[in-house]
């Protein structure tokens, strides 16, 4: 069968609720897609019955192999414009996930290899989401939560997983960004704040706002794997 853009998107919005959620509930899905419960529920019986989900009452979906084969266009186009509108259109990246899901609809596979082409051939998103290959391959990225580091840890930030705007201006404004380095000095019990060496200032952040910044742990003599990735222009339009 032929799959529509409908059900890409969809598929992709669970396929990014799925990597915090071992269910996405269709209340959950239905307040990121920003649909009717009617509207929803229909694309998950349509998304069911080509096998590309299942769905367990009262607990949720969650994507077949399938399911997530189709999800890789529509997430490559939409980390790809995201990277687009804040490295070649100058967008803050604290608004780019929102207007992408806009942008990334005009976009077909011709325009699509001409904003890969203009933003570098990006690899991963303003926020260190990896971006799917061509072909459908979704990159292994190994990082974890700041919160599950030990203390006195030699850090790179790999991604910052939110969307909400002014936790990514705040963490821009901290320098925070995939790519940077820091050594995690301390972290207080019992879900304290945690205390960040870095260049030119330390920073003590709390424990919620640790939970959206992922890292990769360097090991002894290691230096950064990752490079500076898209670093966010402090600038709204």
């Amino acid at each position: 069968m032929t799959v529509s853009p409908a059900m890409q998107r969809y598929a992709a919005e669970i396929y990014r609720l799925q990597q915090d959620n071992d269910q996405v509930s269709l209340s959950l899905l239905s307040s990121h897609v920003e649909s009717s419960a009617q509207a929803i529920s229909t694309m998950v019986k349509r998304l069911g019955k080509h096998g590309y989900l299942k769905h367990e009452p009262y607990r949720g979906v969650r994507l077949t192999p399938e399911g997530e084969k189709i999800a890789m266009p529509s997430l490559r186009r939409h980390r790809l414009t995201e990277v687009f509108l804040v490295k070649v259109m100058g967008y803050d990246w604290a608004s780019a996930h929102e207007l992408s899901d806009v942008f990334e609809r005009g976009i077909n596979d011709e325009l699509e290899d001409r904003v890969f082409d203009l933003a570098g051939k990006p690899t991963r998103c303003p926020h260190g989401e990896p971006i799917p290959s061509k072909e459908g391959v979704m990159p292994v990225v190994i990082d974890k939560p700041l919160v599950e580091v030990p203390s006195e840890s030699d850090c790179v930030v790999s991604r910052v997983r939110t969307h909400d705007s002014d936790k990514l201006r705040y963490i821009a404004e901290l320098g925070l960004v995939p790519g940077t380095p820091f050594h995690l000095f301390s972290c207080a019990p019992f879900q304290g704040p945690l205390r960040l060496q870095m260049k030119p200032h330390d920073h003590i952040i709390g424990y919620e706002l640790s939970q959206s910044i992922w890292v990769e742990v360097k090991k002894v003599g290691e230096g950064n794997k990752l490079p500076p990735l898209n670093t966010p222009v402090n600038r709204s339009k």
